[in-house]
């Protein structure tokens, strides 16, 4: 067992908590980032297939950045790595119908759509679920068959008891900026050059299994029997994670995080040869009422060899077999086209009306005391949700830095 003194400790290495630490290093401090997991990430989670003429990678978490994404465009350009951005070919989603895979607005009741969309101009989404919100501007009919199983798609859960006002914030764009954009080698990219900057100390592999309240801070014990003493903690993991962690030592703070429900998505990617895939380029396919959620496509960044295609599984203990074989028939592809596959379990929260009121809670009983909490679960689930946490909490802690 080995103990250690630092300024600030970030228990979890995905978008929030590297970026926290990012932040926290262009204060002056020097962040350690403690990451359970063996690699840095968390929902940014992009897989390199190895072929006879390189990688070729597939996303199976993340997958597109926008020019909205203010705090992430400043790490980047911190970082020095904007002239990197890959721009993505504008395709569009698709609908999964029993008669094939159709264009979104092919399915839509333009007649119902015509009498319900006035509804937008008057209808406000603050205090609605995402079905009282989007069924009242689309129709019923329309967001049963179409509307809601697109924002299914956006979230990999069902959407619909889903606050209203945590999707689609409107957010500042920075027109020099590409619209949506990529970067060779997937998002998962942009958390590994956050992780290798000097200026973080960044472990992987070190799991968190204790958090003690001290005098001036926090020991931090990890499972490998570590004490870590630190003046300032960041957690940044799920929060039933850190309600586990705290429930001994801050039990009014883990009642608030055990309230937050977490879901979990069974993700799948595949590879196969481009001329064994009939299906015409897409950005992705939306399934109404199927095993999985959406399927994510590679074409918006073309490869003339190969198609990539990752599915978001409903967690209904499908096998892998199952799985490939549900993909194949979505696909028109035979299972020994499949060339690679890669497997992958995320976890997103499943926010609920009153999730404003739980985080103003959580805000509270955290006061003036030297710690935050950062992620995907405050104020949506996008990347940039998740930096904005990171940047308002990381003013707070490190103001006197």
């Amino acid at each position: 067992m080995s103990s250690d003194s630092v300024d600030l400790v970030v228990v979890g290495g995905g978008i929030s908590g590297l970026g926290f630490a990012h932040m926290a290093a262009r204060k002056g401090i020097r962040p350690l980032v403690l990451e359970a997991g063996q690699r840095v990430g968390g929902a940014l989670c992009s897989h390199q297939f190895s072929t006879p003429e390189g990688d070729f990678w597939t996303e199976l978490g993340a997958h597109t950045c926008y020019n909205s994404y203010g705090n992430l465009l400043q790490i980047l350009e911190d970082l020095g790595c904007l002239d990197g951005l890959l721009a993505k070919e504008k395709l569009s989603y698709r609908l999964l119908t029993p008669q094939g895979i159709k264009s979104i607005p092919s399915q839509l009741g333009f007649v119902e759509l015509i009498r319900s969309l006035p509804r937008l101009f008057s209808l406000k989404k603050q205090g609605q679920t995402v079905v009282g919100y989007f069924a009242a501007i689309v129709g019923a009919h329309n967001y049963r068959r179409v509307v809601g199983p697109a924002l299914d798609a956006v979230i990999c859960q069902d959407a619909s008891q889903f606050p209203a006002e945590a999707l689609f914030r409107k957010k500042p764009r920075r027109k020099e900026i590409i619209r949506n954009f990529t970067v060779a080698g997937g998002v998962e990219t942009f958390a590994r050059k956050i992780a290798q900057q000097p200026a973080l100390d960044v472990r992987t592999g070190a799991a968190v299994s204790e958090i003690r309240r001290e005098d001036g801070g926090y020991q931090v014990i990890t499972s490998e029997g570590d004490a870590i003493f630190t003046r300032k903690l960041v957690m940044a993991v799920a929060p039933d994670v850190a309600a586990r962690l705290l429930a001994a030592q801050m039990p009014d703070l883990a009642e608030v995080l055990e309230s937050i429900e977490m879901v979990q998505i069974e993700s799948v990617s595949v590879l196969l040869p481009a001329q064994k895939c009939g299906i015409e380029p897409l950005a992705g396919i939306i399934a109404p009422e199927d095993r999985f959620f959406s399927a994510v496509s590679r074409d918006p960044v073309p490869d003339d060899r190969y198609r990539g295609f990752s599915f978001h599984f409903r967690p209904e203990g499908l096998d892998i077999e199952a799985k490939l074989l549900r993909i194949c028939q979505v696909l028109g592809v035979q299972r020994e086209d499949v060339m690679a596959v890669k497997e992958q379990l995320n976890r997103l929260p499943a926010l609920r009306l009153g999730h404003d009121v739980l985080v103003s809670r959580l805000d509270q009983l955290i006061g003036n005391q030297p710690i935050a909490f950062t992620g995907n679960w405050f104020s949506g689930v996008s990347i940039e949700d998740s930096l904005i946490r990171s940047a308002s909490e990381c003013g707070r802690l490190c103001r006197n830095a």
